[in-house]
């Protein structure tokens, strides 16, 4: 299980990251772009991945990583269902997500290539 606390702390450390509303969820961006939301309601996450990382990641369980069902989905939101995934794995998901969205040099702090 992931609390807020967890996911906010890791989705602030990384280079730029900020924390800001999104309608009734909280976001966070990387030069005002979004690579997750947290959806309080119903203790979710929605990251942004590339197809194949949507792929690799809901093989982990489609009970608790899965694309958004929608177009949204296709464009590679998915979402995480916080009270049934492993903190190690939430962690590298959440860290691939601010990989796809971040410019590269930021990336590369990150996660080098």
């Amino acid at each position: 299980m992931v609390s807020i606390d967890t996911f906010r702390k890791l989705a602030l450390s990384f280079p730029e990251a900020t924390e800001e509303p999104h309608f009734e969820k909280i976001s966070f961006r990387v030069r005002k772009k979004i690579f997750a939301t947290y959806d309080d309601k119903n203790k979710r996450a929605c990251i942004k991945l590339s197809e194949v990382g949507q792929g690799v990641f809901s093989s982990a369980g489609k009970a608790i990583i899965y694309p958004v069902a929608n177009k949204w989905g296709k464009q590679g939101w998915t979402l995480i269902e916080l009270k049934k995934v492993r903190k190690d794995l939430f962690a590298d998901a959440l860290t691939t997500a601010y990989c796809e969205v971040a410019p590269q040099k930021l990336a590369e702090q990150v996660r080098p290539q």
